[in-house]
């Protein structure tokens, strides 16, 4: 099994530290989800500033101007990843110090999958639900899963409800095949 690079939850921890010491938490989430965005929607940034063959300086003097928008102390995390050669992690401090500012917070993040998109109401009382179950504030995210024929299949932190219809037949299947009926 491959292991981890743990340097991203590393550099979050640091940051979040600072961001907490200094009262800063939202903006320096709102830098690293803005300088994230940036990096991962420009290839030829990215491409830039990872390039060890362009002197130190030259990808600094880019990621500088790239970046002039942020707070000093979060453009100067970015620039440590320019000098360390760990750019391309910057989302993923980025995620990291979203589920350390969640944590805090005590928000859960779930996932609801299901066969067709959720209306509002429907999300709304899913959010509802799954506060009540897990007796803390809820982050739902949607996906579509066409797959599924229909019901849904919820993940919260490291649990799994699964209520699919795929999932249904699934385990109806099992219990047939197994002489458990």
């Amino acid at each position: 099994m491959a292991k981890r690079d743990s340097a991203p939850r590393r550099y979050a921890e640091a940051a979040f530290e600072i961001a907490d010491r200094d009262d800063t938490i939202e903006r320096w989430r709102r830098d690293l989800d803005e300088a994230a965005a940036e990096l991962e929607a420009d290839a030829d940034l990215k491409t830039v500033l990872a390039n060890p063959a362009l002197p130190l300086d030259q990808r600094r003097t880019v990621a500088e101007r790239v970046f002039d928008g942020l707070s000093r102390p979060a453009r100067n995390l970015v620039l440590v990843l320019v000098q360390r050669g760990r750019i391309e992690q910057l989302p993923r401090v980025a995620a990291e110090f979203r589920r350390l500012d969640d944590l805090r917070q005590g928000i859960t993040n779930a996932t609801a999958t299901s066969a067709a998109p959720l209306t509002d109401t429907e999300v709304r009382a899913l959010t509802a639900r799954l506060e009540q179950m897990t007796g803390g504030r809820i982050a739902l995210q949607t996906d579509v899963d066409e797959g599924l024929l229909g019901g849904l299949v919820v993940r919260v932190g490291d649990r799994l409800i699964d209520g699919s219809v795929r999932g249904r037949l699934e385990r109806l299947r099992n219990q047939i095949v197994s002489g458990a009926l």
